[in-house]
């Protein structure tokens, strides 16, 4: 190839490529050579090329090395959450957002928010995809701390409890589901963790997951995969929905708790989630214009700000986001193909 590029018939950056190419095959065929008598014939410059190739393969995993290192001690110098926390037992379920402000890097994701959840109603959040809605149930849950303002429950703020008392406070079903690697029940019982077998299959057939879970080979006690990536989504969301009216938390946060559910299971799942409301404090991220007409309060998030606020009564007389809404899921409902 030097020679060839030399006298003009090889241009440069082939020439040079071909090296690259070729210092990847050396590694295998003296590695083969190893098995055979040839090894003999080169003598010590395969042992001397061996050493500067391992030498080359250290150097690169001594850099990737690094970069897992660098991010495990990001973890461990991590600030714990609730070091000053205390176990506090909330006057209400009522939440409150006292000027609240929230960033991810450069992005504004809320701005000055404040609206008041009174206990035991539902609020409904609507907006375009992108608003912060999931964000602003986070933050509820401590997910992530406000950058400005507050959150209180019951008068509380957020800050204030240990994680483990403001979370025996809030039962959440989110679209993204994640379940153990280890058995259904156990996943079940993870907000209620001293629930009888007799109580995690009441909620599971409240959920309607009884039947399916019967059905695997050792029913309540088979193990999962990591994300419970051995069920569909639909039998995760399920899962998910049975942990909550388990845990039979004053507070429920629900996106889209149904968004995965076969059509054949959605009427009763709907009059389950009905159940496990009962009586709760609800916030509910929703899509689909039956899940949030029969709001005690609809919040319309967009550009940071709580644009509109109201019943599905009163919004629907007003111009605005939420009108625009209602009409683009009617047409969607009414939809059909051309004959």
């Amino acid at each position: 190839g030097f020679a060839f590029w030399l006298s003009g018939s090889l241009e440069l950056s082939t020439f040079l490529s071909i090296v690259i190419f070729s210092l990847g095959l050396i590694g295998p065929i003296i590695a083969a050579f190893t098995f055979t008598d040839d090894l003999a014939v080169l003598g010590t410059n395969v042992e001397e090329i061996s050493q500067l190739l391992n030498a080359g393969n250290m150097a690169s995993l001594l850099q990737m090395l690094a970069a897992s290192m660098d991010t495990a001690n990001s973890i461990d110098d991590t600030p714990v959450m609730d070091e000053k926390g205390a176990d506090i037992t909330p006057k209400s379920s009522e939440i409150v957002f006292n000027k609240v402000d929230f960033s991810y890097a450069d992005r504004k994701i809320l701005d000055q928010v404040s609206f008041t959840i009174p206990e035991k109603t539902t609020t409904a959040i609507v907006g375009p995809s992108g608003a912060g809605k999931t964000t602003m149930c986070n933050l509820i849950a401590r997910f992530w701390d406000v950058n400005a303002g507050k959150i209180t429950i019951g008068g509380t703020d957020v800050r204030d409890f240990k994680l483990d008392s403001l979370m025996k406070n809030i039962s959440m079903v989110f679209q993204s589901v994640y379940l153990f690697a280890d058995t259904i029940e156990n996943n079940i019982k993870f907000g209620c963790p001293d629930a009888t077998h007799e109580q995690v299959v009441e909620a599971a057939k409240k959920a309607c997951c009884h039947n399916f879970i019967s059905a695997l080979p050792d029913g309540y006690d088979t193990v999962i995969g990591e994300g419970g990536g051995t069920l569909s989504g639909g039998e995760k969301q399920r899962i998910a929905i049975a942990r909550a009216m388990l845990k039979d938390a004053p507070i429920i946060i629900l996106d889209e708790a149904t968004s995965s559910v076969d059509p054949e299971n959605k009427d009763e799942l709907q009059r389950a989630i009905e159940a496990l409301t009962h009586d709760k404090t609800i916030i509910m991220i929703a899509h689909r214009l039956k899940t949030v007409r029969n709001a005690d309060q609809i919040l319309v998030l967009d550009n940071a700000h709580i644009v509109q606020r109201g019943t599905h009564a009163e919004l629907i007389r007003q111009k605005g986001l939420y009108a625009d809404f209602v009409s683009a899921r009617q047409e969607a409902i009414g939809w059909k193909l051309a004959q």
